[in-house]
């Protein structure tokens, strides 16, 4: 297989609110490969758990959301209109609902659950397995492609990030306030990196993005130097 022919694994991991998934399906446009949000994987879930009562005044019943798991089904589809992939669950369209600031405040406490992360993270991988795919979450190249040719952790300032938050959310018409998304943005942070199961951590041999005061050209220029030194090696 030639280099330009050759395809990889590009694993994208970093903090909530830092553009990973917006990053992704750029890469993804560019190089012609398919984008996996992970994210909105463990977002869906946490949709269902809220929605079939699994979740109640912000507290997760763990015992009842492993219960759901066999109940949810998740697929995604590609939308034309917005060029990229929705996602469903059991046939639902979700996208929209899961980027609620209530699933936001309940998705780290759903993640953290062994038999979630389990069944997802075996979906993922089998999602991946022709290569070819970037995918994007937080413990894509520590656990789900520990393989993976190309490892980017990506971070940004907790402010910028919730600036980044609070703006997407207003502009759909969400009613939030900006210190509710930062405090939500580093509470997340907190959940995320102490985790019991695949906690978010940097693996040893990712590149590190700080986009915090970077455009959408820069990043890609930095990634398409990435990109081929990943090839060619």
């Amino acid at each position: 297989m030639t280099t330009k022919n050759k395809k990889i694994v590009i694993a994208i991991d970093g903090f909530s609110s830092c553009g990973k998934s917006t990053f992704a399906k750029a890469i993804a446009a560019r190089l012609g490969y398919i984008f996996i949000d992970t994210g909105a994987m463990y977002r869906a879930v946490t949709l269902f758990a809220l929605e079939q009562g699994a979740i109640r005044s912000g507290v997760v019943d763990e015992d009842a959301v492993v219960a759901l798991l066999p109940q949810i089904e998740i697929t995604f589809r590609f939308n034309p209109r917005r060029g990229a992939s929705d996602i469903y669950v059991n046939g639902d369209l979700a996208e929209g609902r899961i980027r609620s600031i209530e699933v936001s405040n309940c998705v780290s406490g759903v993640s953290s659950i062994k038999q979630v992360r389990e069944k997802l993270v075996a979906m993922q991988q089998q999602m991946g397995r022709d290569r070819g795919v970037v995918m994007d979450g937080r413990d894509i190249g520590t656990v789900v492609f520990p393989d993976a040719e190309l490892k980017i952790f990506m971070q940004a300032d907790a402010k910028v990030r919730a600036e980044r938050r609070y703006k997407e959310l207003t502009e759909k018409g969400d009613s939030v306030t900006m210190e509710e998304i930062l405090e939500n943005v580093i509470s997340r942070d907190k959940a995320d990196m102490s985790r019991a199961i695949s906690p978010l951590r940097k693996a040893e041999d990712a590149v590190v993005l700080d986009n915090s005061y970077m455009n959408v050209e820069e990043q890609m220029e930095w990634f398409l130097e990435k990109y081929r030194a990943a090839v060619e090696a």
